[in-house]
């Protein structure tokens, strides 16, 4: 089955053609706005079509715990949402839209899926059970297809059963969180009703003090809506040092002897590894940590910096060495890998999956 996968991301689109499990062409588009990447969609169909699906990532999918068809109930549920993931879910929203000119189904898959079955404990903010039922007030979780991606590698890669795998997945990209993996689905992790809980980020900050926040509030510093923008927008690395965020950037500031740059990355590996070791309490046993993302896949030297400081040991050949791979030594008891970010794939595999058992159900 030939799929066209959809993968908005904080700054850029990922566009991918599937077929059965390979992929075909593949397309990054750095705009703002989805009304520039129609003419992307239409050019990969053009070349690579006809498709039989196209599957979106969405962040957000609220309570759903699996990909769905997009249909007009979906998609107005969804648009509700908007307001717990500003920066990816009105782009997915208009991307899907593009898609849905194309003629085939488009199926919504939720990073927030693979959270769905996290324990109850893990779940729950503690708030009046008033508030929570009526506002859906939880944890949820984001990444999630990048953890499903990397979990079913790491598997392969340990020659193991990926639900037999106990694993902490970090994702480190423009957006950063720590998972807890155990039975083949989330049992812990960073993120929470937002995608801004838990550790520092490229242009978001992380978790916060919510009684520093009220100050702020309180003080007239900000109002609510100027504190989202710095909160989602202007905080993380980008607020730490006044560059983009981009982690080449910030690094080759601290490289050359910027004091700002060089804190901002120890805060960073800091509030990364501190998250590490909430998640990790979640698990019997941690068989592996894998690492993912365009930061973990192109900064190998801050991965060590990571991992070490972590007291993990890596192998400093297998570390300079390239695509999924085993980078601890051979025997080590926790092993750690660094896996590619492809939730293309996974986007694929979801809407095959779907796909398959709608013509099921038909039959």
């Amino acid at each position: 089955m030939r799929v066209l996968t959809v993968n908005p991301g904080s700054s850029s689109v990922k566009l991918g053609v599937v077929d059965d499990g390979v992929e075909l062409a593949t397309r990054t588009v750095d705009v703002a706005s989805a009304m520039d990447s129609r003419r992307p969609l239409a050019d990969l169909v053009t070349r690579w079509g006809p498709v039989h699906a196209v599957g979106v990532r969405f962040v957000h999918g609220g309570d759903r715990a699996q990909p769905e068809v997009l249909d007009e109930q979906e998609i107005a549920r969804l648009t509700a949402l908007t307001p717990l993931a500003p920066l990816h879910q009105p782009l997915s929203l208009e991307l899907a839209a593009s898609a849905g000119l194309l003629g085939v189904p488009v199926v919504a898959c939720f990073d927030t899926a693979f959270h769905a079955r996290m324990p109850e404990p893990a779940t729950c903010y503690a708030l009046p059970k008033e508030w929570v039922g009526k506002y859906g007030l939880r944890r949820y979780g984001f990444h999630g297809l990048s953890c499903a991606h990397a979990l079913r590698r790491t598997a392969e890669l340990l020659d193991s059963d990926a639900h037999d795998v106990r694993l902490v997945c970090c994702h480190i990209g423009a957006g950063v969180s720590v998972t807890a993996i155990r039975d083949g689905h989330s049992v812990d992790t960073s993120m929470g009703f937002t995608p801004l809980e838990g550790a520092m980020m490229a242009t978001r900050s992380g978790s916060v003090d919510p009684g520093l926040l009220l100050y702020l509030l309180r003080e007239g510093v900000a109002d609510v809506a100027g504190l989202e923008q710095v909160l989602d927008r202007g905080s993380g690395l980008a607020g730490m040092t006044g560059t983009t965020g981009d982690m080449r950037e910030v690094v080759a500031a601290r490289d050359a002897g910027d004091p700002d740059a060089e804190l901002a990355v120890r805060v960073y590996l800091h509030r990364l590894r501190r998250e590490i070791g909430a998640v990790s309490a979640s698990l019997d046993r941690v068989d592996a940590v894998v690492v993912t993302g365009g930061v973990a896949e192109h900064q190998p030297g801050l991965v060590a910096e990571l991992v070490e400081g972590y007291g993990l040991t890596l192998d400093a050949d297998r570390l300079r060495g390239r695509g999924d791979r085993v980078v601890s030594p051979t025997g080590a008891a926790v092993r750690v890998l660094v896996v590619t970010a492809r939730e293309d794939l996974e986007i694929a595999r979801q809407a095959t999956t779907v796909m398959a058992a709608q013509r099921q159900g038909v039959r």
